[in-house]
């Protein structure tokens, strides 16, 4: 109102003092708004959730990513055999009209083929047990038993649905790690060259491989053995040089072995290379 006067900490303002208080209440406002604003720095952890129980998630909701289309159910790195969704639709709309390649709608021949075929472990050729839930898949993978023994778990690998439709080809996101673990850099952290790998390991006498590889190259991105590792959960650790494609998912592979095969046991993470 024209004759109204604002009384505030027990001062009175006339016309002119009032729009003198507005700016100045103003420019209050807009330094507390950014005050409130939010620091990177100081976000969720976004590093693996390891839950009660010795399991340690190498596939937990990762870190987000520019496009959305880069990533597994708007959560998962994608690993193998698909870079990105608009991959896993072509692979459909071939599927589709020829039925081209029908195994990737198989989360036990997807995870032996990223196993033996992507990391080159042709020794870990058993599917010990597998547990489909909707989208989400658990594949056990491992190694023939001694003298026909029963086989031994290498790696319980993360598979998810990669896109929609009951046609959508299994993705592999991770592994489920136990007494061998990869858990440093972060699932989905923006990594450089070189890059530090670790995590923790039980067992005697073993020898820690490092690979770093990514979806369409047939050969390691780079690579460092061996890590002399042992004891009961003991950290272990590795620096790897490599050279990777800007932007794309980058898949860190720790393997151990040497005992009664080459490959015994290993853990994959996926991480980004910046842009």
């Amino acid at each position: 109102m024209a004759g109204a006067r604002i009384v505030t900490r027990g001062v009175t303002y006339g016309r002119a003092g009032r729009a003198r208080w507005a700016l100045a209440m103003l420019a209050a406002l807009g330094l507390l708004a950014g005050a409130c604003g939010t620091d990177p720095g100081t976000g969720p952890d976004n590093g693996p959730d390891n839950g009660p129980g010795t399991v340690r998630q190498s596939s937990p909701v990762a870190t987000p990513t520019p496009s959305a289309a880069s990533l597994v159910a708007g959560r998962y790195q994608p690993l193998w055999p698909f870079a990105d969704e608009k991959q896993a639709r072509h692979w459909q709309e071939s599927y589709r009209s020829g039925g081209h390649q029908p195994w990737h709608l198989d989360a036990e021949r997807t995870a032996l083929s990223f196993t033996q075929g992507f990391l080159g472990f042709t020794g870990v050729d058993q599917v010990v047990a597998r547990t489909v839930t909707g989208a989400d898949a658990r594949v056990s993978v491992g190694i023939r038993g001694e003298g026909g023994g029963r086989p031994g778990i290498a790696a319980v690998i993360h598979l998810v649905r990669f896109g929609s439709g009951p046609d959508a080809p299994w993705e592999v996101v991770g592994t489920d790690d136990t007494t061998f673990s990869l858990t440093t850099p972060r699932y989905g952290a923006l990594v450089s060259s070189p890059v530090t790998v670790g995590g923790r390991i039980t067992g005697v006498d073993e020898s820690v491989r490092v690979q770093v590889r990514a979806t369409g190259s047939a050969r390691p991105l780079g690579q460092s053995c061996c890590v002399a590792a042992g004891g009961d959960d003991a950290p272990w650790s590795a620096t790897v040089t490599f050279r990777a494609a800007p932007g794309g998912t980058v898949t860190l592979v720790a393997s151990t072995g040497g005992h009664v095969a080459e490959v015994e046991r290993f853990a994959v993470t996926g991480v980004r290379a910046p842009q």
